[in-house]
């Protein structure tokens, strides 16, 4: 990212829903091959695909798809986390 004189201005009216059902895509992808990439490298790989000031749209994207996507499990196998927050093993 280059300095604030940089900044391209993007007008969302000027966005197309399209645009948008492509950026979804695109991250889920990127996501399936990228488990724990960070938003800087999604931007990186993805950001010239799109418009200059679509940065923010892919890093949106990216949140709600990890939001509403369950982390893997953490915990050991056979281990679990019970709703107090403690360890059980079955």
């Amino acid at each position: 990212m280059g300095s604030p004189g940089d900044a391209v201005i993007m007008r969302y009216r000027e966005d197309k829903p399209a645009d948008l059902d492509r950026a979804r895509a695109a991250v889920a992808e990127w996501r399936k091959q990228n488990p724990a990439g960070t938003e800087d490298q999604l931007t990186a790989a993805l950001g010239p695909q799109f418009h200059p000031g679509y940065g923010p749209v892919l890093r949106a994207v990216l949140f709600t798809l990890d939001r509403a996507t369950p982390a893997p499990s953490q915990e050991p196998p056979g281990q679990q986390a019970g709703e107090d927050g403690n360890q059980h093993v079955p």
